[in-house]
C-alpha cells in the first residue's frame, strides 16, 4: 500500500517505514504529525484519487530530525564586462519516517 502527499509545495509517493526527506516543518525533533494533504492512495486492488484531496485520510509521520542539504553553487556573470558573483545555497529539510498510511 501506498499513498501521494503533498507538503512544501511538493508531491511525495511514500509507503509505511519510509524515510523521505521534506520541506521545513515547524515541528520538534521526536514529535509525531498526520499529514491530511494526500492526493491518492492504492491499495491491493484499489485506488482512490482525491479532487484534489481525499477526506479524512491522513498518513502518520514521525520527525526524526532537521538538517540542511548539499551545498548548491550559484554563479552569475556578464560576459565581456567583468561582472561575477558567486553565492551559495543550503536548503533546510525535515527528515520525516512515514509510520501510517490511514484511508
Amino acid at each position: 500500500m501506498y499513498a501521494i502527499m503533498e507538503t512544501g509545495g511538493k508531491q511525495y509517493k511514500v509507503a509505511e517505514g519510509d524515510i523521505v526527506r521534506v520541506e521545513l516543518l515547524e515541528v520538534n525533533e521526536g514529535d509525531s504529525i498526520e499529514i491530511d494533504r494526500v492526493l491518492a492512495i492504492a491499495g491491493d486492488n484499489d485506488f482512490k484519487v482525491g479532487s484534489p484531496c481525499i477526506e479524512g485520510a491522513k498518513v502518520a509521520c514521525k520527525v526524526l530530525g532537521h538538517g540542511k542539504g548539499k551545498k548548491v553553487i550559484v554563479f552569475h556573470y556578464k560576459a565581456k564586462k567583468n561582472i561575477r558573483k558567486k553565492n551559495g545555497h543550503r536548503q533546510p529539510f525535515t527528515k520525516l519516517q512515514i509510520e501510517k498510511i490511514m484511508a
